[in-house]
Formats: C-alpha cells, sequence, structure tokens
C-alpha cells in the first residue's frame, strides 16, 4: 500500500453493512430477573411497543462489575452453566483462581440450579490463566489460545473472571488491554461477559472499574453490583432490613446494543449461592413506606 494512501477497504455504505449486521435476539442468563431488563422497541399504529428481549444481548460484550463480595463470579458462572445447558459451549478464562477451584464452585452452582453436571462437563472449555501466567503477561498468546479454544470446541460463548488480572498492577495498560480483547470477541462472534473488580473508593452504582472510567465505556455496557452495610435507623427503614444486615444492589450502567431498564433493583444470593435480580428498589421503598403507615 502506498505511504498516507487512503484505506479505502475501510469505507462502506450503510446498505453494504446492513448485509453482514447480525440479527438482535437475546441470550438466555440463568441469572433470574435479569433477561427481563432488557429489551427491543417497535412500532404499530403509531404507538411504541417494548417487548422482552429474553435475555443478553447476542453477540454482546458485557462488563460485570462490583467491589468484593457483590455476586459477580457467581453471575457469570450461572451464564456458564446456562448457555451449556442450552447446548452451547463456552470458554472460561480464569486469571483469579486455578481451574480446578473455580470448577469446584461451578459444580455447586450447577446443582442449584438443577442442570445435570455429567451433560455439560464436556461443554465448558477452561483457560487456566491463573496457573499459567504468560497468558496474562503476553496478550497475543493469550488471542491465539483463546482462538485455538473456540476453533476446536466450537465455542460461541465466553467467560473471563476476571479481566483486571489481565492488567493487575499495570493499570496504564489497561485501555489496551481491554481493547483488544473486546475488538478479538467480536471478530469471534463472541456473546461474553467480563469480570471487572471495583476499588474500595469508587462509587458503588457507577461503571467505574479498577483502570478507570474508560475500561467500561469500550465494552458494549455494564452490569454494576453493589453492596451497602445498613447501619443507621434511618436507612433500615429506607432498606426494609435490620441494622447490620447487608444490602445489595443492582444497575445496568449502558448497553448500546438494545433497550434496558435504568432502575436500581435488589439483588439478592440465595442459601443456595444463586444470584437473583430482584424488584426495583423504589418500588421496594415505596411498599417499605406505606407498610411503616
Amino acid at each position: 500500500m502506498r505511504e498516507n494512501a487512503p484505506l479505502s477497504d475501510a469505507l462502506l455504505t450503510l446498505r453494504q453493512i446492513s448485509a453482514s449486521a447480525p440479527r438482535l435476539e437475546g441470550v438466555p442468563s440463568g441469572v433470574e430477573g435479569l433477561d427481563e431488563l432488557f429489551y427491543t422497541t417497535s412500532w404499530q399504529d403509531g404507538r411504541a411497543l417494548v417487548r422482552p428481549l429474553g435475555g443478553l444481548p447476542r453477540y454482546g460484550v458485557l462488563q460485570v462489575t462490583g467491589v468484593a463480595d457483590t455476586g459477580k463470579s457467581l453471575l457469570v458462572e450461572q451464564f456458564a452453566l446456562e448457555r451449556t445447558r442450552r447446548g452451547e459451549s463456552v470458554l472460561f478464562l480464569t486469571t483469579e483462581s486455578p481451574a480446578p477451584f473455580v470448577a469446584m464452585t461451578l459444580r455447586a452452582r450447577a446443582e442449584a440450579m438443577g442442570i445435570d453436571w455429567e451433560a455439560v462437563q464436556d461443554r465448558i472449555v477452561f483457560l487456566d490463566a491463573a496457573s499459567h501466567t504468560v497468558l496474562m503477561h503476553d496478550i497475543p498468546t493469550l488471542l491465539r489460545t483463546m482462538a485455538q479454544g473456540i476453533k476446536s470446541y466450537r465455542v460461541r460463548a465466553t467467560v473471563i473472571d476476571s479481566i483486571t488480572g489481565l492488567y493487575e498492577a499495570r493499570e496504564m495498560m489497561a485501555r489496551d488491554v481491554v481493547r483488544s480483547l473486546y475488538e478479538w470477541l467480536k471478530k469471534w462472534h463472541q456473546t461474553a461477559l467480563l469480570v471487572s473488580q471495583k476499588r474500595s473508593g469508587h462509587e458503588l452504582l457507577t461503571a467505574e472499574a479498577a483502570g478507570g472510567y474508560a475500561v467500561g465505556h469500550i465494552l458494549d455496557g455494564t452490569l454494576v453490583l453493589a453492596k451497602m452495610l445498613v447501619l443507621s435507623p434511618q436507612q433500615a427503614r429506607l432498606y426494609r432490613v435490620p441494622p447490620g444486615e447487608i444490602v445489595r444492589l443492582f444497575r445496568i450502567d449502558g448497553c448500546r446494543l438494545c433497550g434496558h431498564d435504568t432502575a436500581t433493583h435488589l439483588l439478592e444470593i440465595t442459601p443456595t449461592g444463586l444470584v437473583r435480580i430482584g424488584p426495583r428498589l423504589e418500588a421496594w421503598q415505596q411498599g417499605g413506606d406505606r407498610e411503616d403507615a
């Protein structure tokens, strides 16, 4: 190519692009209360009709962020198992716990979800960067290895727990790492959930994560999980729990692929270790006010 020549291949009309655009469809997540929060809008007789998408948007690459103990890993494990229940293969990149320990928690999650453990074991493909640390420091090698896994096992969904592990102690590289992975996952037509860690000083319900705001903005959307310790009588009345209890919250902080609920919801971790998205916080608080009255 001649130096400084324009890149003509990058210029396409909307008609040309539309021929290869994917169809918007929902991918069930395995998380109760989550799939109904994404929706599509159509028009009939001049009226807007909102319909639940029935899952996460297919081919979406979404961040799952929050501080420790908010349910991030539980949520992505439920997603991975639900995809296998439906016959898909999942690539599970672990940078935090070695793969055998993640397998142990996945088995507990499968039992809680009523999933046949024997039927899904060959559909989850681990990439154990926690045990093979070269994968965390050499992104080209990581991507080549992921490509091999996707081609060999016909993977359609990817989980990374966590993406923060790929730039830990070198957060100046966070945007480059996230951008490389995002573009790569799009190229391979993956529906993906990427766990990222919040620092304790970050605001609870924002998309900010380790690496800064731009980390989440590179991706298609962000699922924010939060928790707060209820201490004052006012908080106890507001959240309808005794002082000393933990309240967990959830919100979708943007999704460029489809419409979504913008409200803050209660989040529950059940005694069996499953994440469940509950009612809108506003409706819950108003219900509490009515009962108090």
